[in-house]
């Protein structure tokens, strides 16, 4: 996420915790996102296949924010002199991205 020197991508550790709490979430999502296809292959209601989709939208997103949010606590915390910390434009393109 954070940039190294020559301009390539420098890899950001998130804590274990955050971890888990993103897989739990993306996992969550992919059940749903089988429930959707389903649906759709019953043809089920219009209504309640975006519903459901729209949960699964919701999953996801709520996912890439846990990483991005781990990501700047740890691009704050571990900045040195091999990694700087990530500017204020590459944090808000991060964020523009799930937006």
């Amino acid at each position: 996420m954070g940039k190294s020197t020559q301009g390539q991508e420098a890899p950001v550790k998130v804590d274990d915790d955050a971890v888990n709490a993103v897989l739990n979430r993306l996992r969550r999502a992919q059940g749903q996102l089988a429930g959707v296809i389903a649906m759709i292959e019953a043809g089920r209601d219009c209504k309640d296949v975006v519903t459901q989709l729209a949960a699964v939208s919701k999953a996801l997103d709520r996912a890439g924010f846990k990483i991005v949010a781990s990501g700047m606590r740890q691009c704050m915390n571990n900045a040195d002199e091999n990694q700087a910390p990530m500017t204020e434009e590459e944090l808000e393109k991060l964020f523009l991205a799930l937006a």
